[in-house]
């Protein structure tokens, strides 16, 4: 159970970066794996640090939208303000028309040959 504690002391530091959470733990990739499909709360534990990473990366949007940093202002927009309209819109353009029904019924033919 040290190992697993230990571990998770590292994929923490190593802020989730199984690689090198891994290397510096002295275990494999496969280990990691084999421990939290095996150990449910070795699981819970590995989630538990993915959140609070997710915490702290929203953290630091949050101070760089305080900030007035606008790449971050337009990717939450973009994000959390779809609703709002804040969306980017692609145009797709289709040339050429759809098939007729001759070049439909040679496609089928060319299927059966």
């Amino acid at each position: 159970m040290r190992d697993k504690e230990k571990f998770l002391e590292v994929y923490a530091a190593k802020l989730g970066y199984v690689k090198d959470a891994c290397e510096a733990a002295g275990i494999s990739r496969k280990t990691f794996y084999n421990w939290k499909n095996d150990d449910e709360e070795f699981a819970q534990s590995v989630q538990e640090i993915e959140e609070g990473l997710i915490d702290l990366a929203e953290s630091k949007l949050f101070e760089n939208i305080k900030g007035n940093k606008t790449n971050e202002i337009l990717f939450y927009l973009k994000t959390k303000g779809k609703s709002r309209g804040y969306v980017e819109r692609q145009e797709h353009h289709i040339e050429g028309g759809f098939p007729t029904k001759i070049e439909i019924e040679i496609i089928d033919e060319n299927k059966n040959q």
